[in-house]
């Protein structure tokens, strides 16, 4: 089913998304640095400051987990690994698949933005959604590595909130 899914996504291939989403995954950066980058930023003002540290711890476990763990682990190929017939518009990956830690990122600190600022965090959610698809648009991971990444970011974000919150209690 994730070739199917792959193949119906590569049906709709146009200049224009081709270039949207290369413009996505180079925001991001091959480790995700646009979230650190974020997350400095959030780090200078009093009022986002937790949501900084909650994004840098969240990056840090999905870095570790997922990076460093979990690819070498599930050692699954990547789909363009598997077909090599799908022309890439991105450098052929060599790491595995699973999970998608771009998508892990994405999801930690849209994660971590939301459960401290729900507007933002919606706004966050959108943009770790759309980093999922153009994954999947690029043949670089399957569905399931972007859920298992999607799920993975979550559930980080969420234990890097709760700690970051027994560590910095709320001003009242």
């Amino acid at each position: 089913m994730d070739f199917q899914i792959l193949y119906a996504i590569q049906s709709v291939h146009s200049p224009i998304l081709d270039q949207l989403n290369l413009v996505i995954t180079k925001i991001v950066g091959s480790y995700g640095q646009i979230w650190l980058i974020l997350a400095i930023a959030l780090l200078i003002f009093k009022k986002t400051r937790k949501t900084g540290f909650c994004i840098i711890l969240s990056y840090i476990l999905v870095l570790v987990l997922g990076q460093f763990v979990l690819k070498d682990l599930i050692a699954r190929p990547r789909p363009c690994h598997l077909d090599e017939s799908i022309k890439l518009l991105v450098t052929r990956p060599d790491s595995f698949s699973c999970p998608s830690t771009h998508t892990a990122w994405s999801f930690a600190a849209a994660t971590a933005i939301f459960l401290n600022h729900k507007k933002a965090g919606i706004l966050a959610l959108i943009a770790a959604i759309i980093v999922g698809f153009s994954r999947l648009y690029l043949f670089v991971h399957f569905p399931s590595d972007v859920l298992v990444g999607m799920v993975m970011g979550i559930l980080l974000a969420v234990i890097s909130v709760k700690l970051i919150n027994q560590r910095i209690p709320q001003k009242k």
